[in-house]
């Protein structure tokens, strides 16, 4: 044999070698993709159960407006307050575990929602389940950030805001739609059939994660220094600004629409937050959109569009409504997912910390937007909904500027 017919017959098995190596890769990403898509989305879909049948509530528990919206704002409570504590944890322990028992610990109480005939358990209850979101969503964005290669994470964290709008638009339409509003418990139990599926599936398709040495020192770095940072403080108040706003229109919106002059039914409102659907787009978009421009422009345009967006809901016309809710969502989502890539963009280290801050102000933003909009909605109506989001597009509008002005860097050290 000769030298030429050597080299020839290596050449070959290596490119063999290369392209088994390449398709492999390929499955296991895929894998690794529908796996975090399905827990994102099941898990998001356990939030907004309630929000399209608040009226509902409101008939079934004689309760006020303001208390019944708690059941929505309960669970955005328990998000707040326990993002810290898993981002710590996200840093120091594999996702398998913390996603086994969060996942079991939100469907348990999830079953509990559907029994109870009292609505004090009933936000309890769901206080409960926003105490363990976290563990499924946050471990999971820290985990994606230290796994991703940097050219592809403004994509993927696009990709992984898309499935909490699928689940977010999944968890409305069983409470408001799919089962009948009068029957809004059987959600529950599908919501939490659902999450038990996708997270014995991420169990067997989500990799355990090697402890590099080089990680150790971040581990040490506490919260503080990552507040202190003014680049990472700017961006975390956007997602506060930008979900105040979201969540505020949309939780008082089924008031608004079952009361003249609209009088929409249950199923007509729900249907009208199928403009979510515009995310599953507008995440990934935006995430190649701070690729090409960088997160500053994308960030700034996203906010624009959120500020006219909340103007044209004033207009009382249901047309006008549907265009504002479809301006409201691109723009919404393109600030978020920008925000997002920005975020981790800049971190070299301490991924579940510093996006356990974001979640924190993100949700702690959309707590108060709920709380201070369902009490001001009964004496005010839509007017003192909007009235306070239009100064809160000034947190995401910073951000952006600011991002614009320093234009796309390298990631910088968590600790700054």
């Amino acid at each position: 044999m000769t030298t030429g017919s050597l080299h020839s017959g290596r050449s070959n098995r290596s490119a063999c070698g290369d392209r088994s190596r390449v398709a492999e890769t390929s499955q296991s990403t895929l894998r690794l993709q529908i796996a975090v898509f399905a827990l994102v989305a099941a898990s998001f879909a356990n939030i907004y159960i309630t929000q399209p049948v608040l009226p509902v509530l409101q008939q079934e528990f004689a309760a006020s407006t303001s208390r019944v919206a708690w059941t929505v704002g309960a669970v955005v409570l328990g998000i707040t307050l326990a993002n810290l504590p898993f981002g710590a944890l996200a840093d120091r322990l594999p996702v398998r575990p913390i996603i086994c028992v969060s996942a079991l610990a939100v469907s348990a109480t999830g079953l509990f929602c559907a029994s109870t005939d009292r609505l004090a358990a009933l936000i309890a209850a769901r206080f409960l389940q926003g105490l363990f979101i976290p563990g499924l969503t946050t471990c999971l964005a820290a985990y994606l950030a230290k796994i991703l290669p940097a050219d592809r994470l403004n994509v993927v964290m696009g990709t992984y805001v898309s499935a909490t709008v699928l689940g977010g638009l999944a968890g409305r339409l069983l409470g408001g739609w799919l089962h009948p509003p009068l029957h809004w418990r059987y959600a529950f139990l599908s919501a939490a059939l659902l999450l038990l599926a996708a997270a014995a599936n991420a169990m067997f398709n989500l990799p355990s994660l090697p402890r590099a040495p080089a990680r150790v020192k971040h581990a040490a770095v506490g919260y503080l220094p990552l507040i202190r940072r003014l680049d990472l403080l700017r961006i975390y108040l956007a997602g506060a600004g930008s979900f105040f706003i979201f969540s505020s229109i949309f939780n008082t919106l089924p008031f608004r629409l079952a009361a003249p002059p609209f009088s929409f039914s249950t199923e007509r409102i729900t249907l009208l937050y199928l403009v979510y659907l515009v995310g599953v787009f507008m995440g990934p978009a935006a995430g190649r959109l701070s690729n090409r421009w960088g997160s500053g422009p994308t960030l700034t345009v996203g906010t624009v569009l959120l500020g006219i967006s909340v103007l044209v809901t004033l207009l009382p016309s249901s047309g006008a409504v549907l265009i504002g809710l479809l301006g409201l969502s691109a723009g919404f989502f393109t600030t978020h997912a920008a925000a997002v890539g920005a975020l981790n963009r800049r971190l070299s280290g301490n991924q579940g910390r510093a996006n356990a801050l974001y979640v924190l102000f993100y949700y702690a933003g959309g707590w108060i937007g709920i709380t201070l909009c369902g009490l001001v909605y009964g004496r005010f109506l839509w007017n003192g909904v909007v009235i306070p989001c239009l100064p809160m597009l000034a947190m995401p509008l910073l951000a952006g500027l600011s991002e614009w002005r320093r234009g796309a860097g390298k990631p910088l050290s968590s600790t700054g």
